[in-house]
């Protein structure tokens, strides 16, 4: 796929997307990965799969490895691979139901849908692909379209609990995009996992990219709940550990965080976690705040092994 005739974006809108930071990224990058050296990718924090999508398409990977905790995510990126044409069919057909609706309509049309898919979770079987992947896969990509502010987030007992958003022409279903992805994903392993146990799928010289949920600067700024999982700062200090073992064998290692700093400069959590590696500050959009005077231009951190 030529990048200077079509650019395949991610399918789902996601907190703390990377879209944003890819130029500035792709400086960082590994000059193997830039030279053709690396071709073997791994990123254990899917999320959106910003990261994923661009390197794909403007480096020779031969092999990825995409992982995530959450299955639903999973669940999702593995239908838009396998069976792409049934997904845009299914899309297709509820975005048509959604957008025939007034607002009042779509209100409940949306409730709907989501008590639907909340409702059918005890009955996905995660570990098994089938039909019914497909259905549900429908539905998320639907109700992170149609919800406000785009937003994944599911609550203690794996529910999808974001409200409705009130768009007049939602981005439901863009057909080329899911299509031009389902080509990209076909030389990805995507499972279900906790970061830690990738180690048996690593080998010699892999880029990987850590994006795993971020620190929260303030108690108010708290989004580490993208799954049924939190994301402690015990977590965090497993992930530093994780991060310096894996670092031989060539693998060039890339990850990124909040950076505490930004509301306390003597915060050095960070710092102290990787302080034998290359600590860059990247400046970044803050999206997602509710107070409105606190988004805009912040620094966030890239920790390199390189």
């Amino acid at each position: 796929m030529n990048p200077t005739t079509f650019f395949v974006k991610p399918f789902l809108k996601w907190a703390g997307g990377k879209s944003q930071l890819l130029e500035q990224f792709e400086f960082y990058f590994p000059k193997e990965l830039k030279n053709g050296k690396i071709i073997n990718y791994f990123e254990p924090f899917l999320g959106s799969g910003a990261v994923f999508f661009f390197i794909s398409q403007k480096y020779s990977l031969k092999k990825a490895y995409l992982s995530d905790i959450n299955e639903d995510l999973v669940l999702t990126f593995s239908v838009v691979q396998k069976n792409v044409s049934e997904l845009i069919e299914e899309l297709s057909l509820l975005k048509f139901k959604y957008l025939k609706r007034n607002e009042k309509d779509r209100e409940k049309y949306f409730y709907e849908i989501r008590g639907l898919f909340n409702s059918e979770k005890e009955k996905i079987n995660f570990k098994k692909y089938s039909s019914d992947w497909i259905r549900r896969a429908t539905k998320l990509i639907f109700l992170n379209k149609t919800c406000f502010n785009g937003l994944f987030r599911m609550n203690k007992s794996g529910e999808f609990n974001v409200p409705f958003g009130r768009y007049k022409n939602p981005g439901i279903l863009d057909e080329n995009n899911l299509i031009g992805a389902s080509k990209l994903l076909q030389i990805a392993d995507i499972f279900v996992t906790d970061f830690e146990n990738i180690k048996n799928k690593l080998a010699n010289n892999f880029f990987i990219y850590f994006d795993p949920p971020y620190r929260p600067l303030s108690t108010t700024s708290s989004f580490t709940s993208y799954s049924k999982y939190d994301f402690t700062d015990d977590d965090q200090t497993r992930l530093a550990k994780f991060y310096q073992e894996i670092g031989i064998n060539g693998n060039k290692l890339m990850l990124s965080n909040s950076d505490p700093k930004n509301e306390n400069k003597s915060d050095n959590f960070f710092e102290m976690l990787y302080s034998n590696f290359n600590i860059i500050r990247v400046r970044a959009n803050r999206m997602i705040n509710c107070n409105g005077n606190k988004r805009g231009k912040i620094n966030e951190l890239l920790i390199l092994n390189y």
